[in-house]
């Protein structure tokens, strides 16, 4: 296999049932891992030699493989082995990944979701979590990380594996920014919206309705208005610190939606210049212009007051 077509972190997530494996490998996925739960071990080096064509957008991400007492073929001392020889002979940066929990509280799991052992189908969890600590003892002393759920909440548990698996981009929400007009609909999609009508509105300008918010005379127009930059600068603050901490809690997208009366001016301007601004900022957002192409709606743009 040739070191370009290996991924470039590997994480074997392991430990016992009912401990939050399936969280743990749920999150992982979010953050852009590849995730690969329960292969049997027989099929385990046909996935690691599959070459990734060259051209793939995903070449560098990192993959996941969840193994339990339940995989079949499953044999910890084989896997032990197999992990030392990808990371000394193969090169592979491997990590081994055990969700832990304490038998008291996976027993009150079980009684509490009314779900059996899969160690003990026919006799209680006890049983089963006994045999399966057994099963994967050389596993967990073989481990660089253990993460012990007995204290956490799901919520917890994610939020502990976005903390220390979300590195090199990974777990970045994606970030889009919308124009739209009014007289069109609210968009349905939109986390935060911002109605710019309180600006002046450059359609009542002969000379500029025929443009949109990219050309620079418009925007002149736009930014000439004197509440412009005090509003301008409120939002892209508030922008800068909500967007960490969706992050933080895991959202995988967030769109901000800026709106005007038709969506082709002053909406338009202001979120390329947000954009912009965020770009500077360190996010990278995509900008969508909904209604740009749509007709003016003159019968619906308020004509502003003349004193």
């Amino acid at each position: 296999m040739s070191p370009a077509s290996r991924p470039r972190r590997l994480l074997l997530v392991t430990g016992m049932s009912g401990a939050g494996k399936s969280t743990t490998l749920r999150t992982l996925e979010d953050l852009g891992w590849e995730v690969v739960d329960n292969l049997p071990l027989l099929l385990l080096d046909r996935l690691l030699a599959t070459e990734i064509p060259s051209h793939s957008e995903q070449d560098d991400r990192p993959l996941a493989l969840g193994i339990g007492a339940q995989t079949r073929g499953f044999d910890a001392e084989r896997i032990v082995r197999r992990i030392r020889t990808l990371s000394e002979d193969h090169g592979f940066a491997v990590g081994t990944l055990f969700v832990d929990c304490s038998g008291v509280e996976l027993e009150r799991r079980y009684s509490e979701t009314r779900r059996r052992h899969p160690l003990a189908q026919d006799r209680p969890a006890s049983d089963g979590i006994a045999r399966e600590r057994e099963l994967l003892a050389p596993l967990r002393d073989w481990a660089n990380r253990l993460i012990d759920t007995t204290d956490l909440t799901a919520n917890a548990l994610a939020q502990t594996i976005r903390d220390g698996f979300s590195g090199d981009g990974l777990g970045e929400p994606t970030l889009s920014i919308l124009s739209f007009g009014y007289s069109r609909g609210l968009p349905r999609n939109a986390d935060l919206v911002f109605d710019m009508r309180f600006l002046r509105n450059p359609h009542w300008v002969p000379t500029l309705r025929p443009g949109t918010g990219r050309d620079a005379d418009v925007a002149e127009y736009v930014i000439g208005d004197p509440a412009y930059a005090q509003a301008f600068g409120s939002i892209a603050a508030l922008l800068e610190l909500l967007l960490p901490r969706y992050r933080a809690e895991g959202k995988a997208y967030v769109t901000i939606a800026f709106g005007c009366t038709g969506g082709r001016h002053r909406s338009v301007h202001v979120a390329e210049r947000m954009a912009s601004q965020l770009r500077k900022a360190g996010f990278s957002p995509t900008v969508t212009h909904r209604d740009l192409g749509s007709a003016p709606q003159d019968s619906l743009a308020i004509a502003p007051v003349t004193p």
